[in-house]
């Protein structure tokens, strides 16, 4: 088991009720030193995972309200 593995282990995994059942994206609280939030494709739970430091989250979450993170 490597350290993501080991870090998401008993992790309780959430997504939007707006998500539809095969494009979703997962969000786990952490309570580790250096990861508070957790990040995966629903569609690979086995697979990559973001870590993200509270404020590091705090800030994509805002960028993502404010439209900075828009495709145009």
């Amino acid at each position: 088991m490597n350290e993501i593995q080991t870090v998401t282990a008993d992790a309780r995994w959430h997504k939007s009720t707006r998500s539809q059942t095969s494009n979703c994206v997962e969000v786990a609280r952490l309570r580790t030193a250096t990861a508070e939030v957790a990040l995966r494709d629903s569609k690979d739970p086995n697979g990559p995972v973001l870590l993200f430091p509270r404020a590091g989250w705090l800030g994509f979450l805002a960028g993502t309200k404010n439209g900075q993170f828009t495709l145009d």
